[in-house]
């Protein structure tokens, strides 16, 4: 297991609602980002698998907890790190943090792995399977 993969993010105007702070809807195109960096860095870039029609690992649930303000102009850094791996499912989590290192939020995205055929039961490739298995949280 490998220490949490971190990506960085500066809160812009466009992210705030009329007090200043993040929209809560927002947090998720983070996490988002978030995602796509980490699987980039993995070698599982999301571009790539979704240009090669192998791979569809669709969002199929979504969920955070908000601790304290991320306002204008903050500059926050986000853990990664995959919470659960199944054969054919994964959910990854996220610690967003900020500059003095206090968790902001948290969230945690499910992907499942989607057969382009009915007829067949996909499971995840083996070499993206171990990409995210070292990358896995242990508790």
């Amino acid at each position: 297991m490998s220490a949490p993969f971190a990506h960085h993010f500066e809160i812009r105007l466009h992210d705030t609602d009329v007090a200043g702070r993040l929209f809560f809807a927002h947090l998720f195109r983070h996490a988002h980002d978030a995602y796509e960096a980490f699987m980039r860095a993995i070698g599982a870039p999301l571009d790539a698998l979704i240009r090669q029609g192998e791979l569809i690992l669709p969002l199929t649930h979504a969920e955070a907890d908000y601790r304290r303000a991320m306002c204008h102009g903050d500059r926050i850094g986000v853990e990664v790190q995959v919470l659960e791996l199944r054969q054919r499912s994964f959910s990854i989590g996220y610690r967003f943090l900020s500059e003095a290192g206090e968790v902001a939020a948290t969230a945690l995205t499910v992907h499942v792995l989607i057969a382009q055929s009915r007829s067949t039961t996909p499971e995840l490739p083996a070499d993206l399977h171990a990409a995210l298995a070292n990358h896995l949280a242990t508790n």
